[in-house]
């Protein structure tokens, strides 16, 4: 399906869209704006996204289409990245955040009405009755000039939560499951792990976890390339959602396969702290920054599912829904979805040492900083995935599941002042996910979760005000 803003979706979705709009013609303004951005967003008459003046989008997957592979594109799109492919080519590396609940959601649909399915050695897990899990990566093939889907297939089968990852400098997605689930719930094997998936790759590949990247509730990943050190996210479940921040320093660079350590972040000035400033317990505040530690974690296979909770007591800092993570230059950015007072999310900037991961990082520590904790849902709101743009603003996707409040994708300056860049207007209002540009910088994709929607957005990027 290829479609611009301009197009229509068929009467069905049509009615939807002018429906939505009448409504917001009557209620007050979704967003709030810091700084002017690229101006205020524009009602979208196709009631999928509304963007700036200029701005405008296609429809390069929807849920539930048949895939080259005759696979169906699953739902619950999540986290992506984009890697160069040929020529004017890309290709999105996709994650789909599908449990074992969700039979209807997996690539072999409704009913699991397709007749193909995979090998056996194809399919990391199955459920009580031996079906394929119905999380896993999808592998699509864009091309920039023409604004065509070119190819679309599955790349991981049979994982389940899906939830977000992160690229590698050497071209591959780690796509993380966010769940512990295993055979108490029926299933084959334990969940919580991390699996590699080459972007360059064709069909599906041999699923193979990285155990020693530990198991937990996986969210996001971002490697430093200086040191190809692995940073991870923990969107630990409810109720109190305390989770912890870690890397992973491999044995061989770039060989993630090849094992390596597992630490937690520390504050080192106060262990065991808790940096979500709740409940009256404000430890730190927006611009503050703090010395770090890093506590090695044993037994990081976790069969318990209490990693987190032997971290913290060895002296781990807990941090609120840790979920979207990225490298910029020289730094890692990510987002803490209902830190704060208010419980609106927090970003913070994780510095690394000169000599990260070395015996000399103990004189010479990384630093942690608060860097935006919000204040205001109308500025910004459960930040979850994120990316650094190529003009250097942060750009971060929200996830609040809400009858009133929407989902937009905000933009951040370096100086920590939020505009919005895009909002969901689709009927369902999932969060939005899996923001990610293109190696040239001018087209951005992203997601909306349910049913599972992927936009590529181009316009003039050039045009940003202050």
């Amino acid at each position: 399906m290829h479609l611009n803003r301009r197009s229509l979706l068929g009467a069905t979705a049509a009615s939807l869209a002018f429906g939505g709009l009448a409504r917001a013609q009557t209620a007050p303004e979704t967003y709030l704006n810091e700084i002017e951005g690229y101006g205020p967003l524009r009602p979208d008459p196709n009631g999928i996204f509304d963007l700036p003046e200029g701005f405008s989008y296609r429809v390069v997957s929807f849920a539930g289409q048949t895939m080259d592979d005759g696979y169906v594109v699953p739902g619950r799109a999540d986290g992506m990245a984009c890697f160069p492919g040929r020529g004017s080519r890309v290709i999105l590396m996709r994650n789909h955040e599908n449990t074992y609940k969700q039979p209807n959601l997996g690539p072999l649909g409704i009913g699991r009405a397709v007749k193909k399915r995979p090998k056996p050695e194809k399919v990391f897990d199955v459920d009580a009755a031996g079906n394929p899990l119905t999380g896993g990566v999808s592998r699509l093939v864009y091309d920039l000039e023409t604004g065509k889907l070119v190819k679309a297939e599955m790349a991981l089968f049979g994982t389940s939560t899906n939830c977000a990852g992160g690229a590698t400098p050497w071209g591959s997605w780690l796509t993380c499951e966010e769940t512990a689930d295993g055979p108490k719930q029926g299933l084959g094997k334990d969940h919580g792990w991390v699996f590699e998936v080459p972007a360059r790759g064709r069909g599906l590949v041999d699923p193979v976890p990285l155990k020693a990247m530990g198991r937990f509730f996986h969210e996001a990943a971002a490697i430093d390339p200086a040191t190809g050190i692995v940073y991870m996210t923990e969107d630990a479940p409810s109720p109190d959602r305390a989770g912890l921040f870690y890397r992973f320093i491999p044995t061989v660079p770039g060989k993630l396969a090849e094992g390596g350590r597992l630490q937690a972040l520390a504050f080192r000035d106060a262990p065991g702290a808790d940096a979500r400033n709740w409940d009256g317990k404000v430890i730190w505040k927006q611009g503050d920054v703090r010395p770090a530690a890093w506590v090695d974690l044993k037994d990081v296979e976790s069969p318990n599912d209490d990693l987190r909770f032997r971290g913290h007591a060895d002296g781990a800092v807990i941090v609120g829904r840790g979920e979207g993570i990225f490298w910029g230059k020289g730094e890692a950015w990510f987002t803490c979805t209902s830190s704060g007072p208010g419980k609106h999310g927090q970003i913070l900037r994780y510095r690394p040492s000169p000599h990260e991961g070395q015996p000399g990082e103990v004189e010479a520590p990384g630093s942690i900083e608060l860097f935006l904790e919000s204040v205001e849902d109308r500025v910004l709101d459960y930040p979850d995935n994120i990316t650094v743009a190529p003009n250097g603003h942060l750009l971060v996707c929200e996830d609040r599941y809400s009858d009133v409040l929407r989902n937009h994708l905000r933009g951040v300056t370096p100086e920590g002042k939020v505009y919005a860049l895009g909002r969901n207007v689709y009927k369902d209002n999932a969060e939005l996910a899996g923001v990610c540009f293109s190696p040239d910088g001018g087209t951005l994709f992203v997601n909306i979760y349910t049913p599972g929607i992927t936009l590529a957005v181009t316009g003039p990027w050039g045009a940003l005000k202050g």
